[in-house]
């Protein structure tokens, strides 16, 4: 018989298409319910629309249902509650900056002047360069100290 912990281990193996994560580690992962062998994975979508959504729920399936013991996978997106930055996980967020791509902290207010230190080089000395990003979840800052663009995650 298939557990949850099996099926969040094949999960944490699917990467977001648009980014260095995994879905588990993006927190996209809302639930995991089996019944008799069949499982239904429940995802929250980063934003209304991804155009990433079809690509995630191929990926879960395909890797899910070749778990012994499982039947058929269905994926749902729901909406409720809504993704959040605050459910990225702190090996999840070790990797985004790895990568130079920079999360605000749980809890965090930002305003429009924060300085978001730079990924690279650590400098607070960053601006806001574009509000839209490669992805509607990200914008792009520039680094005054090391003079190197990163990506930083809206917070939602």
């Amino acid at each position: 018989m298939v557990t949850t912990e099996a099926i969040l281990e094949v999960l944490r193996t699917i990467d977001d298409p648009e980014m260095p994560i995994s879905i588990v580690d993006l927190g996209l992962i809302e639930d995991v319910a089996i019944d008799d062998g069949n499982i239904t994975i429940s995802v929250l979508p980063t934003f209304v629309g991804c155009p990433a959504l079809p690509m995630i729920a191929d990926d879960i399936t395909s890797k899910v249902d070749a778990l012994a013991g499982v039947g058929k996978t269905k994926v749902l997106f729901v909406y409720d509650p809504p993704w959040s930055v605050d459910r990225i996980s702190g090996e999840g967020r070790a990797s985004l900056k790895s990568h130079g791509v920079t999360v605000p902290a749980p809890g965090a207010v930002e305003l429009r002047t924060s300085a978001i230190p730079c990924p690279f080089c650590g400098s607070d000395r960053t601006t806001l360069d574009s509000m839209f990003g490669p992805t509607r979840c990200r914008m792009i800052y520039y680094c005054n100290g090391c003079r190197n663009t990163f990506e930083h995650m809206k917070k939602v």
